[in-house]
């Protein structure tokens, strides 16, 4: 239980000591994109743990949640390819919605924070952004 806790503090400790516009964000989520309006639905299951997945699914009408973003979410979204940096991103944002996404990378830092806590992205250079940083890997210095 808390070996998990810890691994995830460890996690995001790790994505702080990086610059956030140079890491990768890529999509590892399911989601829909409505044809009309072109905005995403991120597909989630309701939940993890198999016993609870036992107990409660059945009971359930749906053992996924829907998560609806907005038009800025959406277009987050959709520029998660794991080509572009979180730089690139905020630049193409603040081209499509000009004053509208402004603080651009303050609500970048906190949306990408917020994915990458649930799971919905990885940065896929994290580690490669680490070394750069001269930031040791803290999962070797947990195993020791």
């Amino acid at each position: 239980m808390f070996g998990k806790r810890e691994k995830k503090k460890n996690e995001v400790k790790r994505a702080i000591e990086v610059n956030l516009l140079d890491l990768v964000p890529r999509r590892i989520a399911r989601f829909e994109v409505d044809e009309e309006t072109h905005l995403v639905t991120i597909i989630a299951p309701k939940f993890k743990n198999k016993w609870m997945k036992k107990i409660f699914e059945p009971r359930l009408k749906t053992s996924f949640l829907k998560i609806k973003l907005d038009e800025i979410g959406s277009s987050v979204w959709m520029l998660c390819d794991g080509e572009k940096n979180i730089k690139e991103i905020g630049e193409i944002l603040r081209e499509r919605f000009h004053e509208k996404i402004e603080p651009c990378y303050e609500r970048l830092n906190l949306f990408f924070k917020q994915l990458e806590e649930v799971k919905f992205v990885q940065f896929t250079n994290l580690d490669e952004c680490l070394k750069e940083s001269g930031f040791e890997d803290l999962n070797q210095g947990a195993s020791t």
